[in-house]
């Protein structure tokens, strides 16, 4: 099936999302267009293999946010993903994901290390986004081994995790990390349901950066979430943000960023969170129209792009 969407042909950087293009997104889309879902590890939670990130809901008008996550929903997504630190998204998505929130799995996260901060934290986040639990909370961004133990030390922000899980207030806990040394040690020290974590092909082949967390996870029964599918690479010092809320360089290629999902969402993972940009999610959504697995060609091109390209993250 030929694609003829506003999307196509359009500079995507440029590109300002109106509501009227939200609302015709998706209507020529095949008349059984059908997101898939995957179980997220033990929970036996179901959910859309692309999810919601709420960072691109930063800093854009509410009724903006209600018809983006309307739509979202229209088209089978059911996971949404926000945290405080992108600027008022849970503003936004609480007031946007009220009318759907029953049938949706929304997970949240807190980068404070210590346990009086994580619980004002995620009291907050609780009242903005007008719900009385998460589904998952998540330490936010677990960036070394010393974070890690701040986390787990008397008084550390699990301590509120521990406790938010028997108090209802979440029903599962998982982590985020940029740091597969912060990662393995997370794993080891606790039995979380998740992890979130850059599943990525240049990562993954050039950075040594993916294989050894992935491996963990899987061996665990963890549910694992996937950051970064469609990225490329850091930017250089001074180079201007192509997207306010994406602080690296996605592809740029559309078939390119189409091959970059595919593999990722060929891995045992249960779903892949597109950059914070509102149009690259919907090419991800886009994309699952006419969904076919990563052939063998495809994974060669990419291969070779990820000899040359320098990963956004790394691991010696």
């Amino acid at each position: 099936m030929k694609r003829r969407l506003f999307l196509r042909n359009s500079a995507l950087g440029t590109l300002a999302l109106t509501i009227p293009a939200i609302r015709s997104f998706g209507n020529n889309f095949s008349p059984d267009y059908n997101l898939p879902r995957r179980v997220l590890g033990k929970t036996g939670e179901k959910l859309s293999v692309i999810g919601f990130g709420g960072i691109m809901l930063n800093d854009n008008p509410q009724d903006f946010a209600n018809e983006l996550v309307a739509k979202s929903y229209e088209l089978g997504v059911n996971y949404y993903d926000v945290a405080p630190g992108y600027g008022n998204a849970q503003e936004r998505l609480g007031p946007a994901l009220k009318p759907y929130r029953k049938n949706c799995f929304l997970a949240c996260k807190t980068q404070k290390r210590n346990a009086v901060e994580a619980q004002a934290e995620l009291e907050d986040s609780l009242r903005k986004l007008e719900t009385d639990y998460f589904d998952l909370y998540q330490l936010h961004a677990l960036s070394s081994v010393n974070e890690v133990e701040q986390v787990f030390a008397p008084g550390g922000a699990m301590e509120v995790f521990v406790k938010a899980k028997k108090e209802g207030k979440v029903k599962y806990l998982g982590f985020s990390a940029h740091s597969v040394d912060a990662a393995l040690l997370a794993m080891k020290n606790f039995d979380f349901d998740s992890i979130l974590f850059p599943i990525n092909f240049a990562c993954w082949h050039s950075g040594n950066f993916g294989p050894q967390v992935f491996a963990e996870a899987e061996k665990r029964g963890m549910g694992i979430l996937a950051l970064k599918a469609m990225a490329l690479t850091r930017l250089e010092q001074g180079e201007q943000k192509l997207y306010k809320n994406v602080w690296y360089r996605p592809v740029a290629d559309e078939e390119v960023m189409k091959m970059a999902l595919k593999y990722t969402l060929s891995k045992n993972i249960t779903a892949a969170v597109p950059p914070g940009q509102n149009t690259l999610f919907l090419k991800g959504l886009e994309f699952m129209n006419d969904y076919q697995p990563i052939t063998d060609s495809e994974t060669q091109k990419l291969l070779t792009l990820a000899k040359t390209t320098k990963p956004v993250f790394m691991h010696s």
